[in-house]
């Protein structure tokens, strides 16, 4: 099962995979995981970012919308972390659907889905 996170205007949803046990996460904590700055759980497993690409509505609706940051403010984030050395760029996706495989399939992940893709595997969390 997933845990997943509903934006208010444009049903884009955070989503982790089930072995990660959190109810809500606060948008700084957000942050910080898809700018690649945290990259563990509290419990010590390893947080696996998966996104889709930039330009994808998905993508800049959960930038903007979960986030409160545009799509370009996250690149150079990655881009800082790539290039200094200090991590990496999170996994990429191409379709919502690998995106659910990804997440589901993957201890620790964290992504984003639209409502569409909602179903018995996933529950919606709240942000703090």
């Amino acid at each position: 099962m997933l845990l997943c996170l509903s934006s208010s205007a444009n049903s884009v949803d955070l989503v982790i995979n089930r072995d990660i046990d959190y109810e809500s996460l606060s948008r700084n904590t957000l942050r910080s995981i898809f700018s690649m700055r945290m990259t563990q759980w509290p419990n010590g497993k390893p947080i696996r970012v998966f996104v889709m690409g930039d330009k994808t509505s998905q993508h800049a609706d959960f930038s903007k919308h979960v986030l409160g940051v545009f799509p370009h403010q996250l690149r150079r984030a990655w881009n800082r972390q790539i290039y200094s050395g200090m991590g990496q760029a999170p996994m990429k996706v191409n379709t919502e659907a690998e995106m659910l495989e990804q997440i589901e399939n993957t201890p620790g992940a964290i992504g984003y889905l639209t409502e569409d893709y909602i179903n018995e595997r996933v529950r919606k969390l709240s942000v703090e």
